[in-house]
């Protein structure tokens, strides 16, 4: 096997597995599909395996492919990460510049991240914001992202963490369901209710439906595995949903039902690698994550009526 396999043909690996044919690796990376027909395969010659065969719905990846790919994709976080720090390090040191890549849930992020953001771009203009909505948790230590907005506490070492407070979570409905459909006063009400939840459990919903045995697949009328979605038929009228009470808050106000009957503190913790301390341009987008969340948080709750 040929040492010193250059990144090129692992970001062109990459883009095949992602995109499924040359031509969409070619368009996804911004160059000629001859220039990834040869690097994929200079890499498989190089690494002495096949990578791709051919099929009428274009390139599958083997075996050794999947088997590659999440350490491929660990070098690809590497190598962004080097360009943010790089990006940052051309500039004075003390300067909030270059880029920063923020990881954040997706309710969240289309919530109450865009007005962060703007606060922080207009206080820091030479400051370049990545933003990434997703429920997954993104591995700092593999420099995912520089910094990350989690419900969890991080558990390792080489993370600075700060605890930011506790969201709460419940059972909220528009005034105009509860007009049509009346108002629940207790738990064993919500069966005569439209309920909006989950498609498919996480861990974090199997632990909610120990204690509560509403919150269960088969009691939702209403499925959506996006949270942004769930809120979105909460707003429209749809049915009773969980979400975020701070959010409810917000216009158009939402209100908050069995308020005594369910409750859910989901701890939120604005994190970052160690390493990134002594960078201004992940300092200042840290302290304005955590003023920006400490704010939201403290947002007055809607009760029931």
């Amino acid at each position: 096997m040929t040492s010193g396999i250059e990144w090129e043909l692992y970001r062109a690996f990459l883009g095949v597995l992602r995109e499924g044919s040359l031509s969409g690796a070619a368009r996804a990376l911004g160059v000629a599909q001859p220039t990834v027909g040869r690097h994929v395969a200079a890499l498989e010659g190089a690494l002495g395996l096949v990578l791709f065969t051919r099929s009428q719905a274009g390139l599958l990846p083997t075996e050794a492919a999947h088997a590659l790919r999440p350490l491929a994709e660990a070098m690809e976080h590497t190598a962004a990460a080097l360009e943010r720090a790089a990006s940052g390090l051309r500039e004075r040191v003390d300067a909030a510049t270059g880029t920063i890549r923020i990881s954040v849930s997706e309710v969240v992020g289309v919530e109450v991240m865009p007005a962060i953001v703007a606060d922080l771009a207009r206080r820091h203009p030479a400051l370049k914001i990545e933003l990434v909505l997703s429920n997954r948790v993104h591995d700092l230590l593999q420099r995912e992202a520089d910094i990350a907005v989690r419900m969890t506490a991080p558990r390792q070492e080489q993370l600075v963490a700060r605890r930011v407070g506790a969201i709460e979570l419940g059972f909220h409905a528009h005034p105009d369901y509860l007009a049509r459909h009346g108002t629940p006063a207790t738990l064993d009400d919500l069966a005569a209710h439209v309920l909006i939840g989950y498609d498919r459990p996480t861990p974090f919903l199997r632990e909610a439906a120990k204690s509560l045995q509403v919150f269960s697949r088969d009691r939702f009328a209403l499925r959506t595995d996006n949270d942004a979605a769930q809120l979105g038929l909460i707003r429209a009228g749809a049915g009773i949903g969980v979400c975020q009470v701070p959010l409810a808050a917000r216009a158009p106000a939402l209100v908050r039902v069995l308020p005594d009957a369910f409750g859910f503190p989901l701890d939120t913790w604005v994190t970052m690698h160690e390493d990134l301390r002594a960078s201004a341009r992940c300092r200042v987008a840290f302290d304005a994550l955590v003023a920006g969340l400490e704010a939201y948080i403290g947002a007055a709750p809607v009760t029931g009526r």
